[in-house]
């Protein structure tokens, strides 16, 4: 009677008027150039991730000529042709929430720290949400970042974004560092797309060490990874950020370095056919970055902000290279490395004349920015004729404004200089800046 009954039921729910079977739709590899696959018999939306054979893991990024265009997310495989080629996931959505604070996760969402799955994270579109322009508020308080020359002549503001432009080897890396370990914020996300492998360990042994490591959340993408994977960890950290953000907490967000983003955005567009037009980058890889950086920022409705500050490799030192020229046009400021400073010892090697914060007339009181232009007008005057010192070919007492030039440069020189373990508070640097440069 009972196995009737169950037979009944059983029988009855496969019967169900809403029951549809599923077919899964798979198609077939075509081709396979390096990372970039074709496939055919398949429609997917750009962004999906799909199943290439048995161990291969690619991300639709185009279509071609009636075939899908996918680029593979891992290393090399020993593929064939015709392999099957199936949708194993809807196009991105990245885990975020506090179930991340201390963990650290691969472009693919994926934890690589050892800690065990991650457990209990919520849904946030890695793309963003679209903020309307009068949704965000204004930059109007400071923010500590433990530097002295930051603090005080570039001062950084709740929400702004700040790009830190050199070349390879000035110190970028090492002040990111500096500023990590004081910055003021109750959650620091760090992006660590297209940089070399042992800076990752060496950045949580060294930057994260202790305490900040429990409000700290890690992508790390290195350089040997897919180009994909590159984009989507710097897009994930982003979305991370943006989830703290709506929660109201003041959030430090660190990329380095947006210009591996925009490489990886290069090999993506010249493997679909863009014509390379500045310097070998298609115009996708340079209109990628606006559509990162303005998801930064502060939010009028949860009172929340993110901090960015994204590195800028400078390839040839040139100041003029495109990926630095359109950040520079985007960002609220920007913060010069120079190499000829570093080589005489002085570091950070921040290079003030073309270094700029473009908020700070908005939170520095009146005195801070009297003294900070004085500093700045005494270097000005020292780097335009210190040739002329140098030669032999200014005699002191010439001319007023070079004698105060020269007399400074030594406290200038001071001020700017810190150590990597050293922490100057903002109270402090601007003590010491209108104390020495106050009454100029």
């Amino acid at each position: 009677m009972m196995l009737t009954a169950f037979a009944a039921d059983y029988l009855s729910g496969l019967s169900r008027a809403d029951f549809a079977p599923k077919p899964t739709i798979s198609g077939r590899l075509s081709s396979c150039d390096g990372l970039l696959m074709e496939a055919v018999g398949l429609s997917l939306p750009v962004g999906t991730i799909c199943s290439v054979g048995d161990t291969v893991e690619a991300e639709v990024i185009g279509f071609r000529g009636g075939r899908t265009l996918l680029m593979n997310l891992g290393g090399p495989a020993p593929l064939l042709p015709q392999s099957p080629v199936r949708s194993i996931g809807p196009p991105g959505e990245a885990e975020v929430g506090a179930a991340l604070l201390g963990r650290v996760v691969d472009g693919a969402g994926k934890p690589i720290d050892g800690l065990g799955p991650i457990r209990g994270a919520e849904g946030w579109p890695l793309a963003g949400k679209l903020q309307s322009p009068l949704d965000r508020g204004r930059v109007l308080a400071p923010m500590d970042v433990g530097v002295r020359a930051i603090n005080g002549l570039l001062t950084i503001g709740q929400g702004q974004r700040v790009g830190i432009m050199a070349g390879s080897g000035v110190g970028k890396s090492v002040l990111l560092g500096m500023m990590v370990r004081a910055a003021e914020a109750d959650v620091v996300v760090v992006g660590l797309i297209g940089e070399r492998s042992r800076e990752v360990a060496d950045f949580l042994e060294t930057k994260l060490a202790g305490a900040a490591r429990e409000r700290a959340v890690v992508v790390a993408v290195p350089a040997n990874h897919s180009p994909v994977l590159r984009i989507r960890g710097a897009l994930r950290a982003t979305a991370i950020a943006e989830a703290f953000r709506a929660e109201g907490q003041r959030v430090l967000l660190i990329i380095d370095s947006l210009t591996r983003v925009a490489h990886a955005g290069r090999e993506i567009g010249l493997a679909l056919g863009e014509p390379a037009s500045a310097r070998g980058y298609p115009p996708s890889a340079i209109a990628m970055l606006p559509n990162l950086i303005e998801r930064a920022g502060t939010c009028v409705a949860s009172g929340g902000s993110i901090t960015a500050i994204y590195t800028v490799l400078a390839d040839g030192d040139d100041g003029n290279d495109p990926v630095v020229d359109a950040a520079r046009s985007i960002l609220d400021g920007h913060i010069v490395l120079s190499r000829a400073l570093a080589e005489r010892g002085v570091y950070p090697a921040i290079d003030l004349g073309p270094s700029v914060s473009r908020v700070m007339t908005d939170i520095a009181e009146a005195a801070h920015l009297r003294a900070a232009r004085v500093l700045r007008r005494r270097l000005a005057t020292y780097e335009e004729n210190r040739d002329l010192v140098l030669m032999g070919a200014y005699r002191p007492g010439a001319d007023a404004e070079i004698d105060a030039a020269l007399a400074c440069h030594p406290a200038i020189l001071e001020f700017i200089r810190q150590d990597e373990g050293e922490i100057v508070s903002l109270d402090m640097a601007v003590a010491e800046l209108t104390g020495v440069f106050g009454d100029a």
